[in-house]
């Protein structure tokens, strides 16, 4: 019997799910895994009674439907209610599952009891008039020993209760919800034994030392040396270093790429160890034979990821109980994904790196993107569908059909979307539409080209009140931006991932003139990651009276942290350099700008910048201005950003 069916009769009908995405009074978005073909119902009740607001049993018109594995199935449902649901109002679900074998319906309840809430049958959602409060959060790495700030996401619903005015309207994740690139040593033998378990679908690959997937997951360089996986030419020189060699950042942070995800089975594997504990059920991340440095490196990664794995049950409850948002940053495909011009063409110049790069964003549409705007991807969720539902001899993927999906996929720019809620919100995609330096080849590109821009600019305009989501902060530490412009200078900008919006004059320029403009709205919240800290700046147009006011609150990491002392001193020299009434502010980009750090309660005089993982958690009035901007830590306890006695507001 092939190894994919040997415990095909035991496993879990739900691998992981459902996840709440997209929610309005008319429509909901969720999605879902299952190991065999299943038909699904779904109900929602008015919570703690018995009034049934819906009850449909879900057509093909309904669900797509994807196989993502022999006994892999992936269920993206998207439908219309029969009436309009009711807002601020706790609304509680069910998805009731049944195979052709079954012979009755099971609910969440029965298959996912951990889902619901303490005293609960089934979880819940609430559909909010206006974005009163929301979570936000980025830097999701299991193998980093902080705490998990999803985690603290479900301590707080459980704090909340029935009251929906604690309950926050969302939970929006800003990035690097995966970590394709630095993968820990057990993690991916955990990839590699539910790829075997669920007989996740094969690939062919070009370019390499490998010639498919399954010839990967037993080569011996496959844990912790992935650089050995290219051919050794002079050409691949630079490709090795930016996808496998762990390209040394010793003036912030060291990342290891040796275990960077190649495959779209380890994609959709990744997925589902990240956000549900029913897989690891499934896997026993025993030992690989390592040489003795890594074979310490696999026990301390492994102690690091059996913690995680223990909250895993409390971190899919919060993301069922929440409508969830996402937007991808580097790591969600890989380090310094799109840097420059030059990364590019070093990149999607080789047919190994374009796949690596092709897969990881293949996921991210299955995973992450298609739930914030399902509309939007229509067509390429046909070509997957193309792809992953047709014969596949030997349990291999159609490699015309990848190649073609992928070539759309790094072609497409609609990844960015927007809410209407109220206030409105804007989630941009800072990735894919960049504006490359006129310079040369090798200067970090602006996040957003000069198109891109002027979509953002219009779908702001006219606005009283709007809130943006930028992965990387408009407004960041000002000391950190110039050692990153020293490292451009000098030629070396991947050493520092030298990637802010002030590091294009175009994209600075053109950025800084939508908040000088006239129809810009009132109140502008830009919600940040990306940095492994958390801060809260209020930010003026200066000589400028009548607004807007501008709040850049950036939360970063849900599981990640900056090194203490290196963080403790990079932000006592900000201070000094860079005070609100410092002359060398007026040799930036930002000097139209007078930026005002708020201050962190908890910390010692004059810090700014709180370094804890955790969640961001910011309270609205009812003109969309924050009246209380807080960073919960993972542990317990947290800050509030209180404003500095240089704070104006009008």
């Amino acid at each position: 019997m092939p190894a994919e069916d040997h415990h095909a009769c035991d496993l879990p009908l739900v691998l992981a799910g459902p996840i709440l995405r997209h929610v309005t009074p008319e429509r909901i978005v969720l999605w879902l895994v299952s190991s065999e073909p299943c038909s699904l119902q779904f109900t929602v009740t008015v919570a703690n009674s018995d009034e049934l607001l819906e009850d449909q049993l879900l057509s093909p018109d309904h669900v797509t439907t994807l196989a993502v594995g022999t006994h892999a199935f992936l269920h993206l449902i998207d439908f219309a209610t029969q009436a309009p649901l009711p807002t601020d109002t706790r609304l509680a679900y069910d998805i009731g599952v049944a195979t052709g074998t079954s012979v009755q319906t099971t609910w969440i309840l029965d298959w996912a009891s951990h889902l619901c809430l303490p005293g609960a049958i089934r979880p819940d959602f609430v559909i909010k008039s206006r974005i009163d409060r929301l979570f936000h959060g980025s830097c999701r790495r299991p193998h980093h020993p902080a705490e998990d700030g999803l985690v603290r996401v479900d301590e707080e619903l459980i704090a909340a209760g029935p009251d929906i005015l604690e309950r926050p309207a969302l939970l929006m994740m800003t990035g690097d919800q995966i970590y394709a690139d630095d993968v820990a040593g057990p993690m991916l033998r955990s990839i590699h034994e539910l790829i075997e378990r669920l007989g996740l679908f094969h690939e062919y690959l070009e370019g390499g030392v490998v010639a498919d997937s399954r010839e990967l997951l037993n080569h011996p360089d496959t844990y912790y040396h992935r650089d050995e996986l290219l051919p050794a030419t002079k050409s691949n020189e630079a490709l090795t270093e930016r996808f496998f060699g762990g390209v040394e950042k010793p003036v912030f942070t060291t990342s290891s790429a040796q275990n960077h995800l190649i495959s779209f089975a380890e994609v959709i594997a990744m997925y589902l160890l990240v956000w549900s504990p029913v897989c690891w059920r499934l896997v026993d991340p025993r030992q690989p034979q390592l040489d003795d440095d890594k074979a310490a490196r696999y026990r301390q990664e492994l102690t690091c990821i059996e913690h995680f794995v223990s909250g895993l049950p409390r971190t899919a409850r919060a993301m069922a109980h929440l409508p969830c948002y996402m937007i991808f940053d580097d790591h969600d495909v890989t380090d310094d994904w799109n840097l420059s011009a030059l990364w590019e063409a070093t990149a999607y110049g080789h047919p190994f790196s374009k796949r690596i790069v092709g897969n990881a964003l293949l996921g991210y549409m299955l995973c992450q993107g298609w739930g914030n705007n399902p509309g939007a991807f229509e067509e390429l969720l046909s070509q997957a569908e193309a792809l992953l539902n047709r014969d596949k001899p030997k349990g291999f993927l159609d490699i015309g059909a990848q190649d073609r999906l992928i070539d759309e996929l790094l072609t497409f720019h609609h990844w960015h979307y927007t809410l209407p809620t109220n206030p409105k919100i804007v989630v941009l995609d800072t990735r894919t539409r960049r504006w490359r330096s006129e310079i040369t080849r090798s200067y970090p590109s602006g996040l957003m080209d000069w198109e891109a821009l002027t979509e953002f600019q219009q779908a702001v305009m006219g606005e009283q009140a709007v809130i943006v989501v930028s992965s990387a902060p408009m407004f960041g530490v000002k000391l950190i931006e110039t050692i990153q412009r020293m490292f451009t200078w000098a030629g070396r900008p991947l050493l520092v991932d030298a990637e802010n919006w002030m590091a294009h004059r175009g994209a600075a320029n053109v950025l800084l003139n939508i908040f000088g403009h006239s129809g810009t709205p009132n109140n502008f919240v830009i919600l940040s990651g990306d940095v492994h800290y958390s801060f809260a700046y209020d930010v003026r147009l200066r000589h400028k009276q009548s607004g807007p006011d501008i709040w850049q609150i950036t939360s970063s990491g849900l599981k990640n942290e900056f090194p203490e002392s290196l963080l403790e001193w990079l932000d006592r020299i900000n201070r000094w350099l860079y005070a609100p009434w410092s002359p060398l502010n007026w040799f930036t980009k930002r000097r139209r700008m007078k930026v005002t750090p708020r201050m962190p309660s908890g910390r010692e005089a004059g810090e700014r910048l709180w370094n804890n993982s955790g969640i961001g958690l910011v309270t609205l009035d009812p003109e969309g201005a924050p009246t209380d901007i807080r960073q919960l830590n993972a542990t317990g306890g947290g800050t509030r950003f209180e404003q500095g006695k240089h704070t104006v507001r009008r």
